[in-house]
C-alpha cells in the first residue's frame, strides 16, 4: 500500500509531539549519518587555521641567535624558558603539548613557509592561502574545494568535508559542485520527539516505504527517516566511546573534541576545518600570544590523544597554518606588525617528525621580513598526494611535495 502525501504529513504532525531539530535541520548531517561508514581505513585531514598572523619567531624560537634578541628587547624569549628542540631552537614555553608530541615523533615543523612577493593584508593573504591564486586570477574555488570537485567518490558523499565554526566559511572549501556545511556543536542537532515512541515508530515506518514519486513527499520521507537515524548517531557521537582525555574549556578544544566524536561515530567525512582567531598581536603581545599558543598546543595534543584512544590515530593528520608571520623587529607597543614567512605544523603518527628546512635568516631580510624558502603549495601538494591520495598538479600547479610524511 502506497503512502500518500496527506497520510504521511498527518502521521508526522497529527500529534502534539512534533518532530523537530534544535536549531537548523541540516540535511547533510542527516544523510551522512544514515548509514555506517564503509571507509573506516581512509585518511582524515584536519585543518587548523591560526587567524590573524601568528608570530612564528616567538612560536619556533631561534633563542641562540643574537639578532633575535637585538630585534626584540622586550619580546625575545630566552633559552632558559623555551622548550628546546635543539641547541639553537625551541618552542614557546606555553606549547607543552606540542613539545610532548615532538618527543613522541608526532610533530613536524616546516620552517620558513610563505610565497613570492608576500602580501601583508589579512584578507588578501588569506585568500592566497585559500585559493593558491593571486588577485586578478580566478578565485571562485579553494584548493580543498577543487580537490572535492575532482574526486567523484567524495563528490557523491553527503558530507565529504565539514567546517566547525560559527563564522564565515573558509574560501579554501569553496567548490563548484560540493557544498561544505558548517556546524558549531553537536548539541544544536538533537531530535525532539517528546518521548512519543509511537510517533517515532510511525514516521520511521512511513519514511522507510518505497519513495513516493511526488518530489515533495519523497523529500520529506527521506529527510525524516534520516533525521531519526541522525539523532541516534549524534547521541552515539556524544555518549559513545568514552575517553579519559581532558580537553580545556575553549572553542578550539571543543571543536576538535567534536571532530574526534564524529570520526568515532563513523561519518564518511575526510576533511575537517576549524580555526583559532586572535593572532593579530600589534600591542602587548606577550600575554595574548602565550594564551593563544597554550590553547592551540593543548587542544591539538588532547585531540591526538583522543583519536588514538578511539583507535583512529593512524588515520588522522592535523595541519596548522597562519596567513603570514610577523616582522622581525618588535614595535613601540611591545607587539609585532604584519610580516611574511612563518612555520607550518603537521601533527600525527605518520609525520616525519622534527624541523624541516633551515630557520630563515634574521639578517638577510626582505623589506624587514623573513624570506620564505618553502612555498606553502609544496606543503599542500604533500597533503594531497601523500595523505589524501590525489594528484596535486591540476589543483595547485607544478609544486614538488615536501617530504613530511612517512609511508
Amino acid at each position: 500500500m502506497r503512502t500518500t502525501r496527506r497520510e504521511f504529513l498527518e502521521a508526522a504532525t497529527g500529534s502534539a509531539a512534533v518532530v523537530s531539530l534544535a536549531g537548523m535541520a541540516p540535511s547533510f548531517l542527516m544523510e551522512a549519518a544514515a548509514a555506517e561508514s564503509d571507509s573506516v581505513d581512509e585518511t582524515i585531514l584536519v585543518i587548523v587555521q591560526l587567524t590573524g598572523g601568528n608570530d612564528g619567531l616567538n612560536t619556533v624560537v631561534p633563542f641562540a641567535d643574537e639578532a633575535y634578541h637585538r630585534s626584540r628587547p622586550t619580546l625575545a624569549l630566552s633559552g632558559d624558558t623555551v622548550r628546546k628542540i635543539n641547541s639553537e631552537t625551541g618552542l614557546h614555553p606555553a606549547m607543552r603539548g606540542m613539545a610532548d608530541l615532538l618527543e613522541a615523533g608526532q610533530l613536524a615543523i616546516v620552517q620558513g613557509v610563505g610565497y613570492p612577493n608576500p602580501n601583508r593584508s589579512h584578507f588578501e593573504s588569506m585568500d592566497i592561502w585559500h585559493t593558491c591564486q593571486r588577485k586578478g586570477s580566478p578565485r571562485a574555488t579553494g584548493w580543498l574545494g577543487r580537490f572535492l570537485d575532482a574526486s567523484q567518490d567524495l563528490a557523491r558523499r553527503d558530507t565529504p568535508t565539514l567546517h566547525l565554526g560559527g563564522g564565515k566559511q573558509p574560501l579554501a572549501l569553496a567548490a563548484e559542485q560540493v557544498r561544505t556545511p558548517s556546524i558549531e556543536s553537536l548539541d544544536r542537532f538533537r531530535l525532539h520527539d517528546a518521548g512519543n515512541a509511537s510517533l517515532r515508530a510511525t514516521i520511521a515506518r512511513l519514511s522507510e516505504k518505497e519513495r513516493e514519486s511526488d518530489s515533495l513527499l519523497g523529500f520529506i520521507q527521506s529527510s525524516t527517516h534520516a533525521a531519526l537515524q541522525t539523532s541516534d548517531r549524534m547521541e552515539i557521537a556524544k555518549t559513545g566511546t568514552k575517553t579519559s582525555v581532558d580537553y580545556a574549556e575553549n572553542r578550539l578544544a571543543e571543536h576538535l573534541r567534536t571532530v574526534a566524536q564524529l570520526i568515532d561515530a563513523g561519518l564518511k567525512t575526510r576533511i575537517y576545518y576549524t580555526e583559532l582567531d586572535g593572532f593579530d598581536t600589534h600591542s602587548q603581545q606577550a600575554d595574548a600570544h602565550t594564551a593563544l599558543l597554550g590553547q592551540f598546543s593543548g587542544a591539538v595534543s588532547a585531540f591526538l590523544q583522543d583519536v588514538a584512544h578511539r583507535g583512529h590515530g593512524d588515520r588522522v593528520l592535523v595541519a596548522a597554518f597562519s596567513e603570514f608571520g610577523r616582522r622581525v623587529e618588535e614595535n613601540a607597543s611591545e607587539g609585532t606588525d604584519h610580516g611574511a614567512a612563518a612555520p607550518m605544523f603537521l601533527v600525527g603518527s605518520k609525520v616525519q617528525a622534527g624541523l624541516h628546512g633551515e630557520h630563515p635568516s634574521l639578517t638577510d631580510l626582505q623589506d624587514g621580513d623573513l624570506r620564505h624558502h618553502t612555498d606553502f603549495r609544496q606543503v599542500y601538494a604533500a597533503l594531497l598526494e601523500n595523505w589524501l591520495g590525489w594528484p596535486s598538479r591540476a589543483i595547485l600547479g607544478d609544486f614538488t611535495p615536501v617530504n613530511i610524511l612517512r609511508g
